[in-house]
């Protein structure tokens, strides 16, 4: 077992307490984090404070060269990182479709190298012989980040590096199930960096309450469920701080009568799977039209059926699910959908332990109040539900508190496109899913957040705007 230490100020740093850290395969202790206190805390918002000045003063040029030193940094130590992450998080080295923890290594060097990329060029909003308008973009201050367990490293590049590039500094909180990639990715990197401008304390939800609270942290950026989004936003009202929440999904999918099953259905089980499911924007909700529904449930069905879910050693398709809270929540939700009368065409039961392993699970005949379908599963675990009109299949869709994406699936791009034109998400997508980028920005509506990330769209996020205006005459 090893221990892993805290990065505050550009120092290792350690704590009083210790939380254990699980591999979710296992269901053995593999690695202790410190349980950052109240004033370590205090110490890494006043690293990151004074750290600010010299960091924001510095030229975008400056600040992108380190960042890309960054991923090539991070890029000469994949393969430790990859197997890290794939024994606290649980994903398979390479995984289904080749989805696994090289995956999420992979996307985390293309997002450092594309948003490193990227400016913030002034506006000029008027030049003439009466006055000079400028708009500029001035980095926000200290920012927050407070990350998930599904996506440890990756989701934290996406928080930490635009703040970088806008000249902000960070402190960041990994979720206390997934903290060791993090924390040996930040350690491997920080000699590259001035001290306090990345600061990574690891701690439970009182920590993360904590830093949703300090009086001298200027935003907070987090991913993660729409409940404690919430929490964070009421906790930020004293400050007005900044936010940047990347809250909870139920993605709905709508396909089409002329839909070709035998293309759709291997993209459309990918995208729902993606991560052993545990993925925000993953699809959650199919609703497949009457015509061809048997058709599309056989297909889904023989797919799950030749995959394989098990520990990493086993060079599965996919692994367990990554804790036990979230585990037993699909195995509720699994009960909640028998007692409701569904039919299981694969998957359904837990697998013999040890582990947290559940496998790829299809259900048809799923009335559309069970739990299943109108709550997010975060799980391998996907209903598809009948449909007969295609009104009253919008309507479904777009009838819950969430939007973080959507799809259409049908032959006819045209009217596909104008029927994902009417959906309440974030992103819609047509003949696809779950696919995100870089440089197109991601966000939900309703209830699934408050802003977007990516590209131009979120690094301005990391801003305040200031306008100059330069009387002439």
């Amino acid at each position: 077992m090893s221990d892993y230490s805290m990065l505050i100020n550009g120092e290792a740093a350690t704590a009083e307490h210790a939380i254990e850290v699980i591999n979710p395969a296992t269901e053995t202790v593999i690695a202790t984090v410190p349980e950052a206190s109240l004033a370590q805390l205090d110490e890494a918002v006043a690293a990151a404070r004074s750290a600010l000045p010299d960091w924001s003063a510095r030229s975008m040029d400056d600040r992108r060269a380190l960042i890309l030193k960054i991923a090539d940094r991070l890029e000469e130590n994949i393969g430790e990182l990859a197997q890290l992450l794939s024994e606290e998080q649980g994903k398979p080295i390479e995984g289904f479709a080749g989805l696994g923890a090289m995956f999420e290594l992979g996307g985390s060097l293309a997002w450092i190298r594309y948003t490193a990329s990227l400016d913030l060029p002034i506006e000029v909003i008027q030049d003439n012989d009466e006055a000079r308008i400028e708009v500029h973009r001035k980095p926000v201050g200290v920012v927050g980040s407070i990350t998930p367990w599904n996506y440890p490293l990756l989701i934290t590049c996406w928080h930490i590096i635009p703040g970088l590039l806008s000249g902000c500094t960070v402190v960041a909180k990994p979720s206390e199930y997934t903290p060791l990639t993090v924390l040996k990715a930040m350690h491997l990197i920080s000699d590259l960096l001035p001290p306090g401008v990345v600061n990574i304390v690891t701690g439970k939800g009182a920590l993360g309450a904590a830093i949703s609270s300090h009086s001298d942290i200027d935003k907070i950026v987090f991913t993660g469920s729409t409940r404690t989004g919430k929490r964070i936003m009421e906790a930020a009202a004293d400050n007005l701080k900044r936010l940047t929440l990347e809250l909870g999904g139920n993605d709905a999918a709508i396909v089409l009568p002329d839909t070709n099953v035998a293309e759709a259905a291997g993209k459309i089980f990918a995208t729902a799977m993606i991560n052993n499911g545990q993925t925000c924007a993953a699809l959650k909700r199919l609703y497949v039209h009457e015509d061809i529904y048997d058709e599309m449930c056989d297909a889904l069905a023989a797919i799950a059926g030749s995959v394989k879910t098990g520990p990493a050693s086993e060079s599965p398709d996919f692994g367990p699910i990554q804790n036990k809270m979230q585990y037993d929540r699909v195995c509720e939700l699994a009960e909640s959908a028998k007692a409701d009368g569904a039919t299981f065409l694969s998957g359904g039961e837990p697998m013999p332990g040890p582990g947290y392993f559940f496998p790829v699970t299809i259900v048809k005949d799923i009335p559309e109040n069970s739990r299943l379908v109108q709550e997010e599963p975060f799980g391998p675990i996907l209903p598809v539900v009948s449909f007969s009109d295609v009104e009253d299949a919008l309507e479904r869709a777009n009838a819950v508190s969430v939007g973080l994406g959507g799809s259409v699936w049908s032959s006819d791009v045209p009217a596909a496109q104008k029927l994902a034109s009417r959906l309440e998400c974030g992103t819609a997508w047509v003949n696809n899913h779950a696919m995100i980028q870089p440089d197109a920005p991601f966000g939900g509506v309703k209830q699934s957040g408050v802003g977007v990330e990516f590209g131009r769209y979120g690094l301005v996020e990391y801003t305040n705007i200031q306008t100059l205006q330069i009387s002439k005459g």
